[in-house]
C-alpha cells in the first residue's frame, strides 16, 4: 500500500465514522438514551425502561462483537481493553469519580454534547471543564499523580483482560469457543431482562437499543477492520488508522473532548492530527443538532443562578479526571468496554453506577 492509498483510507475511515457518529446522534437526541437518566429513572421513578434500553444496546453490542470476532477476526488483544494488569483502584475510583461528576453535571460527556447541540450552553461549561481535566490527568501534574500513586495498584490476570480468556482458562475450550459463548451467554440473559415486560417497549426503547448498539459494532468494524493495515509502507509495522492509542476502539468520549480542545489551542504545531474519536464527537453533535432542528426543541439555554454553574464546573472536572482514571466513560466502558466483555470495564463501569447512586440519593436528601 502506497502512501497516497494510506491517506485516502484514512479519510475515508473519518468520513465513515463522521456518519455513523451523524445518525447516532440524532438517534440518542430522539430517543432520550441516557446513562444517568436510566440510573435515576430507575431510582427515583421505579421505572426500569431507559435501563433495559440500555440491556438491549449492550446485548447487540456483545453479539455484534462476537461476530467480528469470527467473521472478520478482530481480536480482542489488539483492542484498546487489552492489558496486562488490571489497574482495579484507579479503575473503580474513576469511575466513582465519573458517576458523581455525571450527576452533577447533568448528563455524560455524550448526554453533554446531545444538550449543547439543543442550545444547553451549561453543556458547553461543564464539556469545557471535563476537557480541561482530562488533559491534564493525561499529560499534566494530576496525570504524574495518577501514574505514580493509583496505576501502581493492580493485579496481575493470569488469563487475560476478557472473560472469554477466563472460560477459556476455566474449560479448557479454544479461545474463540470460549469468547463465542461468554458473548451468547451475556446478550441473552441482556435480552431477556431488556424484553422481559411488554410495557416497557415502545419506539424509543427500540430506535435507541438497536441504535447505539448496531452504532457500536459498526464503529468496532471501522477501526478494526476497514482501518486496520497489515504493513504500513514507512516503518512496516500493523496499524490501525486514525485512532488515539493505536489500537481498534468504539465509543468513547470524554478522551476526544480533551483532543477538541488540544488541537483548538496548538493544532498548528504539526504534531496533532484528526483521530477516529474527535470525528465521532463532532458527528453525534452534528447529528443531535440535526434532531433537534428536525422536532423543534432547539432553545438557548444558560445557567441563572451561581451554585448551578458551580456544579456544573466541578461535575465536567470530576467526569475528566475520572473519565481518564477509568480509560473510559459510561459509553468507552460501559458500552464499548463492555461488549468484549472486558473485565476492567466491568470494574469501571461498577464504579460509575455506584457514584450516581450515591449522588442521586445525596440530591434526594437534600431536597
Amino acid at each position: 500500500m502506497s502512501i497516497e492509498q494510506l491517506q485516502l483510507l484514512s479519510q475515508t475511515v473519518q468520513g465513515l465514522t463522521f456518519l455513523v457518529a451523524l445518525v447516532l446522534g440524532f438517534i440518542l437526541q430522539r430517543s432520550h438514551f441516557c446513562s444517568m437518566g436510566a440510573v435515576s429513572d430507575w431510582l427515583m421513578m421505579g421505572s426500569p425502561a431507559r435501563a433495559k434500553q440500555w440491556a438491549l444496546a449492550l446485548a447487540v453490542a456483545t453479539l455484534g462483537w462476537a461476530a467480528l470476532q469470527g467473521v472478520w477476526g478482530l481480536d480482542p488483544l489488539q483492542t484498546v481493553y487489552n492489558t496486562a494488569r488490571l489497574t482495579w483502584l484507579s479503575l473503580l475510583l474513576g469511575g466513582l469519580m465519573f458517576g458523581v461528576g455525571m450527576v452533577l453535571a447533568s448528563g455524560c460527556g455524550s448526554r453533554l454534547l446531545v444538550r449543547l447541540a439543543g442550545g444547553n450552553l451549561k453543556s458547553l461549561v461543564a464539556l469545557l471543564s471535563m476537557g480541561v481535566a482530562a488533559v491534564a490527568t493525561m499529560r499534566g501534574l494530576p496525570g504524574v499523580w495518577r501514574s505514580q500513586t493509583v496505576d501502581h495498584i493492580a493485579l496481575a490476570l493470569p488469563h487475560g483482560p476478557f472473560a472469554g480468556g477466563w472460560l477459556s482458562g476455566a474449560s479448557g475450550w479454544s479461545l474463540p469457543i470460549a469468547s463465542a459463548v461468554a458473548a451468547a451467554v451475556v446478550a441473552l440473559a441482556l435480552l431477556a431482562w431488556a424484553l422481559s415486560k411488554r410495557a416497557d417497549v415502545d419506539a424509543a426503547f427500540w430506535l435507541g437499543g438497536l441504535g447505539v448498539g448496531g452504532a457500536t459494532v459498526l464503529l468496532w468494524w471501522i477501526s478494526g477492520v476497514l482501518a486496520f493495515v497489515p504493513e504500513h509502507p514507512e516503518t512496516l509495522e500493523a496499524v490501525f488508522l486514525t485512532t488515539a492509542s493505536g489500537r481498534s476502539e468504539s465509543m468513547s468520549f470524554v478522551a476526544p473532548v480533551a483532543y477538541w480542545l488540544d488541537a483548538l489551542m496548538y493544532f498548528s504545531d504539526g504534531s496533532k492530527r484528526l483521530t477516529f474519536g474527535m470525528s465521532l464527537a463532532l458527528g453525534v453533535l452534528a447529528g443531535a443538532g440535526l434532531g433537534a432542528w428536525r422536532d423543534g426543541s432547539f432553545r438557548w439555554q444558560g445557567f441563572t443562578q451561581t451554585p448551578d454553574l458551580a456544579r456544573h464546573l466541578l461535575g465536567g472536572a470530576l467526569m475528566g479526571v475520572g473519565g481518564v482514571m477509568a480509560t473510559g466513560c459510561t459509553f468507552g466502558q460501559g458500552m464499548s468496554g463492555l461488549s468484549t466483555l472486558s473485565v476492567g470495564s466491568l470494574v469501571a463501569s461498577v464504579g460509575i453506577v455506584l457514584g450516581t447512586v450515591l449522588t442521586l440519593k445525596w440530591q434526594l436528601a437534600r431536597a
